[in-house]
């Protein structure tokens, strides 16, 4: 079985690290459906995670899609998030948290199969409400007074549900914040890392980590990172990201049934 899981966990890796994805979102349920327990299964995925942070970030680093100020500054309360709803997953029966599970998985599929579009209009002078950035020949601009509390919710509920908070941090950088898709592609692969290394403390104080599987998976999710990545460079976002979204209706749904069986 675990070698089962390791193929599976591999393939995963190359498909999500194309978007800047942790695999979360595939990583908690393929365990759930092996018989694993869902909160052994979280502190697993988010282990996963940020082994494949890891791997993807090498090589979004060297192709200069990482913008690192931008990145550390939102983790600062998002890892934060993520620790909180760690440590209180305990309080939540795995079936509630499958339930809530498969509705944030829904919400982010929204948002990655229709094209929404918002003004993001930069102010002269860069502040608190408009830190304009700049990578490359690409400038924009991120209201932090928006951005921080978002960043937060994001990471609690990463942290109750084991996962890195891609689904989430990509739409909401790219539509709420005007982030240009390649670099939040970037950015969230190192995000989704320290994210889920904050709900991965709570849920080891918990006692939900299996240290011998999570050890042996985290080789294929590497490998399997490093391929995906390299994709990613050259892919086009868009087709990928609809046709993404579309897969995350279809895991929502599982999820759902598996809680309700």
């Amino acid at each position: 079985m675990i070698y089962l899981l390791a193929g599976l966990m591999f393939l995963v890796a190359i498909v999500f690290s194309m978007l800047g994805q942790g695999g979360g979102v595939l990583y908690t349920p393929i365990q759930v459906w092996a018989g694993i327990g869902f909160h052994t299964a979280a502190a697993t995925s988010l282990f996963l995670i940020m082994t494949m942070s890891l791997s993807a970030t090498i090589v979004f680093r060297k192709a200069k899609r990482v913008d690192w100020p931008l990145a550390i500054t939102l983790e600062s309360v998002t890892a934060l998030g993520g620790l909180v709803g760690g440590l209180a997953s305990e309080r939540f029966t795995g079936s509630f948290l499958m339930v809530l599970f498969a509705g944030v998985v829904a919400f982010a599929a929204v948002f990655m199969v229709r094209d929404f579009k918002m003004n993001h209009d930069c102010p002269a002078r860069s502040s608190f409400f408009g830190w304009r950035r700049r990578l490359g020949e690409r400038e924009y601009c991120v209201n932090l007074a928006i951005a921080l509390p978002i960043s937060f919710l994001a990471g609690a509920l990463s942290g109750l549900v084991g996962v890195g908070g891609g689904i989430l941090k990509v739409p909401m950088m790219v539509l709420l914040f005007g982030i240009p898709m390649e670099i939040a592609v970037g950015s969230s692969a190192f995000m989704v890392g320290l994210t889920a290394a904050g709900g991965f403390a709570g849920h080891v104080a918990s006692g939900h980590w299996d240290w011998r599987m999570s050890l042996i998976l985290a080789v294929a999710v590497f490998a399997g990172g490093q391929i995906g990545a390299r994709f990613s460079v050259g892919i086009d976002k868009k087709k990928l990201k609809k046709g993404f979204g579309f897969f995350l209706f279809a895991v929502a749904a599982l999820m759902c049934a598996k809680a309700l069986l």
